[in-house]
């Protein structure tokens, strides 16, 4: 039941994406296309909350699940990693028309070729950790 919150939250994230056309393929089509300002006002409104409630744990006022003071570790030094990750990353949106949340949202909608797309992401992520220790970092 203690989890009952995120599960309340979840779905109302997911309503809130679909009502703001955010899993729209057509206005992920025009983000990449420079067309229009909605999705860039969606994202940017995305990192300011994240900033936000970042700074507000990092000062104690936000606790985890247990209470605990909440740690976001350093990340390492370098920007070819971030880059040639984030090129990727673009890449496999533009090309699915989805990132890795709304992914779920259009599975839940109905949109059940979603799940040839989760299970590649899957199947991607398990790659990326078995041959991770070979690559430069």
């Amino acid at each position: 039941m203690k989890y009952l919150k995120f599960l309340l939250v979840g779905i109302f994230f997911g309503i809130v994406l679909v009502k703001s056309e955010a899993v729209s393929w057509y206005r992920i089509y025009e983000m990449f296309r420079f067309q229009s300002f909605h999705m860039y006002g969606i994202i940017g409104t995305a990192i300011a909350s994240g900033i936000l409630f970042l700074q507000i744990s990092k000062r104690g006022i936000i606790k985890s699940i247990k209470g605990a003071d909440i740690f976001v570790p350093k990340k390492e030094k370098g920007i070819s990693r971030y880059i040639i990750g984030g090129t990727l990353f673009g890449f496999g949106w533009a090309l699915i028309g989805a990132c890795p949340g709304p992914m779920y949202i259009l599975l839940g909608t109905g949109v059940y070729s979603m799940i040839i797309v989760i299970a590649a992401a899957m199947l991607g992520t398990f790659i990326y950790g078995t041959i991770k220790d070979k690559l430069p970092h």
